[in-house]
């Protein structure tokens, strides 16, 4: 009977070691910022990727082409209740975020999909709405992505740039 309960905590013992072992913190994880606007409450859920001393903005993610705006599974935001995005009307719900980045401004991009892997089955006729915004060079530069909900803004930092959505 000792023999066998010995046997079993070695074994067991090792499961928990190679479980361990096989633990490998993810290159983007994933991350959520939350906040409300005008009792709005608001969740942004992505994957937050870092620089590694890679160019970000006209490099790893091109000038012109549609961006998931994080890592992995497209990033979504979700609403209880309407908002006004840059002027604009977005109705409540959940929806993935896409950018088109440019080197003087961007296309933010409130997709009606939000499961999505990545931009791969992006389809512009379920957009929700698109806004133009101006980034904004970032005073120091910003190594995991990261969005942020402030007073009157949403605003996506990485890198060198901050790219502020303005949000009521």
């Amino acid at each position: 009977m000792k023999l066998r309960n010995k046997i079993c905590t070695v074994l067991f013992t090792m499961s928990i070691a190679i479980a361990g072992a096989q633990e490998k913190k993810a290159a983007s994880p994933a991350e959520t910022a939350q906040g409300k606007f005008n009792g709005a409450a608001v969740t942004i859920n992505y994957g937050s990727p870092s620089v590694k001393g890679r160019e970000i903005w006209g490099g790893l993610v091109p000038y012109g082409k549609i961006w998931r705006a994080g890592a992995n599974d497209a990033t979504t935001i979700e609403t209880d209740k309407d908002l006004t995005v840059e002027g604009k009307k977005l109705p409540a719900g959940k929806y993935s975020i896409f950018i088109i980045p440019e080197k003087d401004n961007a296309t933010v991009i409130f997709n009606k999909v939000a499961k999505q892997w990545g931009a791969y089955d992006y389809k512009e006729n379920e957009d929700a709405l698109r806004v133009k915004v101006k980034p904004v060079a970032a005073k120091e530069k910003t190594e995991k992505l990261v969005y942020k909900i402030n007073k009157d803004n949403i605003t996506l930092s990485w890198d060198n740039w901050n790219i502020p959505i303005n949000v009521k």
